[in-house]
This record gives C-alpha cells, sequence and structure tokens, in this order.
C-alpha cells in the first residue's frame, strides 16, 4: 500500500490552509497514495492558542470535516485528517480530533488527543491543556488497501509519542503521528522516539508534521517521515510544505516479527 505523509506550514486563514492541504492531496493522489495523513492543526495555527475555539465544530457540521469528507470521495483516497478542534461541553476547551475517511468520502474513526503537551524551559512555554480538552480512549481501526489487504491503523497525535503504552495497547501494523513538534523538542527527540515506536512494535509508522515558521512566530520542526518495522526511514522531508510517499509492505512486516517475535515474548 502506497502512503502519504503531508508536511505543512500552516497559518491563521482556514481558507488558505485548506486550499494548500487540497493541492497537497492531490499531489500524493496523483502519485498513486492510498492513504494520506495531513498534520496537526493542519487547518488552522492562530496567533495564540484560545484562537482554536471560535472554529471548534460540532461532530458531522462544520467546513473542516466538509472539507475532508469531500477531498477523500473525490480524490478516492483514506485521509485522515491530522487534527481539528472540535467542541466539548466545556466551551473554555476543545478536544483536539483527528478524524479518519474512507474513499466513499464517509467519517470511519475519531481519536481526541489523549496526551496534552506541557513545556517551559524560561524562553518557550506550551500548556495544551489551557483549551484543551484529552481524549480518554485509545482508537484503531481497519483499512483495506486497493488490492484487498487488510491493515490494522493506530492512531496518535504528537505528544502522544512520548508514551510508549498507547502504541502497545494499540497493537497496530500501521501507526500514524500527525504533529506539529516544536523546533527545540523535535530537534532532539522527533526522530528517536519515531524509529523507537516502530522498532519496538514492529510496525510502519506514519508521522506527518508542521514544518517550517508560522505567522504566530512559532518554529516547528518538520522532518515529516515513514518508517518501517526494521526503524528504517523510508522516506523523509525536512522544512517546508510537500508530501512524502513510501510503500508499505505487509510481507516485510511478517518477515521482521517472525525473524524476531519480540511481540511474541511480551511479559508484560
Amino acid at each position: 500500500m502506497r502512503v502519504a505523509a503531508i508536511q505543512m506550514v500552516s497559518g491563521s486563514s482556514l481558507e488558505h490552509n485548506l486550499s494548500e492541504a487540497l493541492r497537497l492531496l492531490r499531489q500524493a493522489a496523483s502519485a498513486g497514495a492510498e492513504l494520506v495523513v495531513l498534520p496537526e492543526y493542519f487547518c488552522f495555527m492562530g496567533r495564540q492558542d484560545q484562537d482554536k475555539l471560535l472554529l471548534a465544530e460540532t461532530p458531522g457540521l462544520g467546513a473542516v470535516q466538509d472539507f475532508l469528507a469531500h477531498a477523500a470521495r473525490e480524490l478516492e483516497l483514506w485521509v485522515v485528517g491530522g487534527t481539528l478542534p472540535m467542541a466539548t461541553n466545556d466551551p473554555a476547551h476543545a478536544a483536539n480530533a483527528s478524524l479518519v475517511y474512507n474513499p466513499r468520502g464517509n467519517q470511519i474513526s475519531r481519536y481526541d488527543k489523549m496526551h496534552l503537551f506541557r513545556f517551559d524551559n524560561g524562553a518557550e512555554r506550551y500548556d495544551e491543556a489551557d483549551v484543551l480538552q484529552a481524549g480518554a480512549s485509545p482508537v484503531a481501526f481497519d483499512c483495506r488497501s486497493r488490492s484487498g489487504e487488510r491493515w490494522r491503523v493506530g492512531q496518535s497525535v504528537c505528544y502522544d509519542l512520548r508514551f510508549p503504552e498507547l502504541y502497545r495497547l494499540l497493537a497496530a501494523d500501521l501507526l500514524l503521528v500527525p504533529a506539529a513538534f516544536t523546533h527545540t523538542t523535535g530537534s532532539a527527540h522527533w526522530e528517536v522516539l519515531l524509529r523507537a515506536r516502530a522498532i519496538e512494535n514492529q510496525a510502519y509508522v506514519l508521522a506527518s508534521a508542521q514544518g517550517g515558521r508560522h505567522e504566530n512566530g512559532r518554529r516547528t520542526w518538520g522532518h515529516s517521515m515513514v518508517i518501517d518495522p526494521w526503524g528504517e526511514v523510508l522516506a523523509l522531508q525536512a522544512d517546508g510544505a510537500g508530501v512524502v510517499l513510501a510503500e508499505l509492505d505487509l510481507a516485510r512486516l511478517r518477515q521482521v516479527r517472525q525473524q524476531l517475535p519480540a511481540l511474541q515474548h511480551r511479559r508484560l
């Protein structure tokens, strides 16, 4: 199955971000991708965290959900909508939700980011809990490739990457990591964490990131990539908007798990 990680440098204009996302989705589709993952906050990176509350959508109703459904149907793709803000029962907090649409344009999965990022090194400070409500449950879904192969796909978002127990629970063949890692934390830990999740779970990892300098002054690390179950980086884009493509091979996945049956040797 051919997959694509889309890298963006999203800004504060919803219309522009969606236009750019569609351009990149079309590029991925024309290159033969079957499943495409947009980055975290692909639709909006506001000037302050509270801005995302203004865009929070209700399930089944909203411009971003309509965009994702139409794009999946038009391009006949599995589309993973990075994340978008979804309304909660608390108007001061939104869910950071990753929605999945099948090639018919039907939403078949939703995962709300469970782990909320907090970081303060004196120069940079982030606390997602100020405006986000954490999700409660791991989510995985089944995806059939055009050749009929069945893939178990596990969802996660950005900071979740630091919590390996989540990925163990997902027990997936392909792990998705849409993200907006800061330049500071990304340069230190992004690739090593992604490769660790691939190696320890003997799974493919598809990581789509924000990658550049944003209107609000924030700088994201980028380095969207696809990693195989042995931890090898198959494709990567360091900076700027683009499409990262790679072929996933179920036979390769089974070979790794057979040659080194670590998942069968677990005691905990």
